[in-house]
């Protein structure tokens, strides 16, 4: 049977012009590294008394504390969500148990930079220390994996 080659493009064409489902996203890029207090620190503070994150969407384990070990993530998303939470899961070099920290956020439809800090008491190594291994996984309300990204230590390579 030979198809016609009209209803060959046709579909190409179609499934090249599908909207993408709701809620797809990606990692573009993931830069774990220390930050201290000042790196935050933006001339539009002083007056305004508000910290300025220059368009970026900053969450910390401890909001009070602005140095510590920041996971700073950019996001691409396909359509908006009101309710998702980023779920970093960290081994820490004080300790072989892993520890998962969340982060609730809005999603915008677009890519997005997300400064994801462990603050405070979630960070006890100090500007010295780094994570032996960390996963970040970013999931929708309802709790379905919107994407994922894991350290090269964080599990064994399938043989």
């Amino acid at each position: 049977m030979v198809i016609p080659m009209r209803f060959v493009l046709l579909c190409l064409l179609l499934s090249a012009a599908a909207p993408a489902r709701a809620g797809e996203a990606e990692f573009v890029r993931i830069w774990p590294a220390w930050r201290d207090a000042e790196s935050f620190e933006r001339i539009s503070e002083y007056f305004s008394g508000r910290e300025n994150s220059s368009g970026q969407i900053v969450l910390r384990t401890a909001p009070e504390t602005r140095a510590g070990f920041y996971f700073f993530a950019r996001v691409k998303s396909t359509a908006p969500l009101a309710a998702a939470r980023f779920e970093l899961t960290v081994i820490r070099p004080d300790s072989p148990d892993p520890q998962t920290f969340s982060f609730p956020t809005a999603l915008p439809a677009k890519e997005a930079l997300f400064q994801l800090g462990l603050t405070g008491a979630a960070w006890p190594g100090g500007k010295k220390a780094a994570p032996v291994a960390w996963r970040l996984a970013l999931l929708a309300g309802d709790g379905h994996l919107l994407a994922e990204q894991k350290s090269f230590l964080w599990e064994k390579p399938a043989k």
